[in-house]
C-alpha cells in the first residue's frame, strides 16, 4: 500500500457515489481541492486536475471505527498510532476510537491529551477513549470531566469488565454530565471463569473450557437496566450472542440511548471454526455457535445492532504460537472488515450495499457525535473507494499491521478498499 499526498486539485470520475448522511445512491464525480470536498455529482474541476476514473467502483464516506486497540503507550512492538492508522486507512477507515487499556492505561489528562497530540501526526483521525477507574482496577473514578475536555470521546475498562454495580452506576450517572457513552466490556468474570471458547458442544469435543453466553447476557442486562435507571448512555460492544441481543432489542423499544455493535469476525466465523486450535480465533468475547451468529446478522437487519466496529487487538507473534488455553485474547481486524461483511451481509444476506456502508460510516459517527455530513462543500475530505464486487483471498501481504494475528488467512472475502482519502493524504492499495 502506497500513501501519498494528493493533489491540489483531485477528481473521482465516473464512480457511484454513496452518500449515507442524506440516503442517495448516484452516478457522479467528486472534487476535492486543498484537502477539502469542492464538488460532489457535477463538478467543474480545473482542466489541469489529477483524476482517477472510478468506473464501476463505489465512492463513499470514509470509515468510522469505534473500537480499536493500538497499543500505544506501552506495547509499541505490537502496534503504535502510526501503524494501526495504516491498518486503518488500507480497511477504508479514515477515523477511529482507541480503547484505553495501554501500558500505562488512558487514565488521566495527561495520557489524553498524549494520544491527542500523537495523533497529529497520522494520517487519519484519532480519537481516545478514556478509562472509567484508575490503572482499570474498578474501583476509583478517573477524572472523567477533565479527560473529556482533553479530547476523550467516551468511556470505557474494555477488556477488565466493571464488575460492581454500584461503581457502574456512578459511571454512568457522571456520564450523563458530559453527555457521552459508557462501553463496558460484557462479560461477568465469575461465569466467564477461565473460559478459553464459547461453551457448548465443540468446547467440550475439544476439551477446551468454556465461557458460556450467560456470562455476556447477563452483564449486558445489568448495564441495560443501570442506564435506564440513571437516564445514562450506554454502548454495548461486540455483542456475539441470541441472549445478549434479546436483551438490547427489548431495551431498545423504549430507550434510544442504548446502542451496540458487532464485529465482522462475530458476523463470519461460529464455534466449528475452532476445530483448527487457530488462536487467532481465540477472542474475548468467543465466536460462537451458528444460531447465535444469525442471531446477529438478524440483529443487523432489524436495527438492534447500530454499527460494525472491529475491536482490532493487535499481538506479538510469542502471544499467539502458544497452545490454545495459554494464548492471548484478540485478533486483527481493519485490513479484512469490508470484505468480510460485505460477503456475509450482501452477498449471503442479501442487505443493500448502502446498509453495510451506513453500518461503517454515518451510524457509529452517530454515536460518537463526529460530523455525519461528509460530503458537504468545504468540509475535509475523508472518502473511500471500494470495488464491491472484487472476489479476493485474504494473505499476509494486505496487512499492514505491526502485528499479524488474523484468522482470514485464505479465506475468499468479497469487496475490497481501493482508495482511502483523509487529512490531505491517500492510500491506493
Amino acid at each position: 500500500m502506497i500513501i501519498e499526498k494528493i493533489a491540489k486539485n483531485l477528481v473521482l470520475k465516473n464512480g457511484t457515489i454513496i452518500d449515507p448522511h442524506r440516503g442517495k445512491t448516484y452516478l457522479g464525480d467528486v472534487w476535492v481541492k486543498d484537502g477539502k470536498i469542492a464538488g460532489v455529482g457535477k463538478v467543474e474541476a480545473p482542466a489541469d486536475s489529477e483524476t482517477i476514473d472510478c468506473s464501476g467502483k463505489v465512492i463513499t464516506h470514509g470509515f468510522c471505527d469505534l473500537h480499536v486497540h493500538f497499543r500505544e503507550p506501552g506495547r509499541e512492538d505490537k502496534e503504535t498510532l502510526k501503524t494501526g492508522a495504516r491498518a486503518a486507512m488500507a480497511g477504508g477507515f479514515t477515523r477511529v476510537c482507541v480503547m484505553p487499556n495501554t501500558n500505562p492505561p488512558l487514565d488521566s489528562p495527561e495520557s489524553i491529551n498524549f494520544i491527542r497530540e500523537k495523533a497529529e501526526e497520522c494520517p487519519i483521525h484519532i480519537h481516545p477513549i478514556g478509562a472509567i477507574t484508575k490503572a482499570q482496577g474498578g474501583n476509583d473514578l478517573t477524572e472523567m470531566g477533565l479527560m473529556h475536555k482533553e479530547g476523550a470521546v467516551a468511556f470505557s475498562d474494555d477488556g477488565l469488565p466493571i464488575q460492581d454495580g454500584a461503581m457502574m452506576r456512578i459511571a454512568l450517572e457522571y456520564s450523563t454530565l458530559l453527555n457521552v457513552p459508557i462501553i463496558n466490556h460484557a462479560e461477568d468474570e465469575c461465569l466467564r471463569a477461565k473460559g478459553v471458547m464459547h461453551e457448548g458442544i465443540v468446547s467440550n469435543h475439544l476439551g477446551l473450557s468454556g465461557n458460556p453466553d450467560l456470562a455476556e447476557s447477563a452483564m449486558v442486562h445489568r448495564d441495560l437496566e443501570l442506564a435506564e435507571f440513571t437516564g445514562a448512555r450506554l454502548h454495548v460492544p461486540h455483542v456475539s450472542s441470541e441472549k445478549a441481543i434479546n436483551h438490547i432489542r427489548r431495551m431498545k423499544s423504549t430507550n434510544e440511548k442504548v446502542t451496540s455493535e458487532v464485529t465482522p469476525h462475530h458476523l463470519f466465523f461460529n464455534d466449528e471454526a475452532l476445530k483448527s486450535f487457530n488462536t487467532n480465533l481465540k477472542v474475548a468475547p468467543p465466536i460462537r455457535t451458528e444460531r447465535d451468529r444469525l442471531a446477529l446478522v438478524e440483529a443487523v437487519k432489524d436495527g438492534t445492532i447500530d454499527c460494525i466496529a472491529t475491536d482490532h487487538a493487535p499481538h506479538a507473534i510469542e502471544d499467539k504460537e502458544t497452545t490454545f488455553d495459554l494464548a492471548s485474547f484478540g485478533m486483527i481486524g481493519l485490513e479484512s472488515c469490508f470484505g468480510a461483511v460485505n460477503k456475509v451481509l450482501v452477498q449471503d444476506e442479501g442487505l443493500l450495499i448502502e446498509d453495510v456502508i451506513e453500518l461503517l460510516t454515518s451510524k457509529p459517527r452517530s454515536i460518537m457525535g463526529f460530523e455525519p455530513n461528509l460530503f458537504f462543500v468545504g468540509e475535509e475530505a475523508e472518502i473511500t473507494v471500494l470495488d464491491t464486487n472484487k472476489e479476493w483471498i485474504f494473505g499476509k501481504e494486505h496487512i499492514q499491521s505491526r502485528s499479524k494475528n488474523s484468522p482470514f488467512y485464505g479465506e475468499s472475502l468479497i469487496g475490497q478498499v481501493v482508495i482511502t482519502i483523509s487529512r490531505g493524504q491517500m492510500s491506493l492499495i
